[in-house]
């Protein structure tokens, strides 16, 4: 006799997903539009950082922005998940806001550049990494060129470091192109890939 708890196999466990790729991609362009869907309940995870807030950006929202002297003190204390110097700002995730989201069960959605990325698989080799990238150098280039929030020098070295950065694509789990008025398509993708990792025989397991 087979009994009902046998067909019950589904136990979705909680995920930790990094959302990253190079400056200009649009990471946080994606992550706004998921938030706004609220088609699955996730925790997205706000930065702290040291670097200026923008006259585009809302505190607690886009990011915590912090002094310098808070962000060490959050080092001293290791309450970070991980942290780096990016652009001569540090960026850190505070481990508390990651651990009570996956303790409420919902699914963590992280955006980082490449480097902290690499730092959180370390960390925590169940997370799901997806590097998000454009179609072409080209067109990486000419939106961080629009973007107009840098000097000449400044927007040298994101270019520079994108350049690099595209390169080590291999080491995420998924990639996903967001394609100039596509953005719709690249959502999209993203949740397909969430949907299918709930779906797995073998759910991983994050032990943060």
């Amino acid at each position: 006799m087979t009994h009902a708890s046998e067909f019950n196999i589904l136990h979705p466990e909680p995920l930790l997903i990094v959302v990253s790729g190079p400056s200009g991609v649009g990471k946080d362009t994606v992550l706004h539009l998921m938030e706004e869907r609220g088609d699955q309940p996730f925790h997205f995870v706000v930065t702290a950082t040291t670097r200026p807030i923008r006259e585009s950006e809302t505190h607690g929202k886009d990011y915590f922005f912090i002094t310098s002297d808070k962000f060490a003190q959050m080092i001293e204390d290791d309450e970070l998940l991980e942290y780096a110097i990016v652009y001569n700002d540090y960026k850190g995730i505070p481990k508390q806001q990651v651990r009570d989201a996956l303790a409420s069960g919902k699914d963590v959605i992280m955006r980082l550049d490449v480097q902290g990325a690499a730092t959180v698989k370390k960390m925590e080799p169940e997370a799901v990494l997806i590097f998000l990238t454009t179609e072409s150098e080209e067109e990486l280039v000419s939106r961080l060129k629009a973007r107009k929030t840098e000097t000449a020098e400044g927007l040298n070295l994101r270019i520079a470091t994108a350049r690099q950065e595209m390169k080590r694509a291999a080491e995420f789990d998924y990639v996903v192109i967001n394609k100039d008025e596509h953005l719709d398509e690249a959502v999209d993708t993203i949740q397909s890939i969430i949907h299918a990792e709930h779906h797995r025989t073998n759910p991983r397991k994050v032990t943060l």
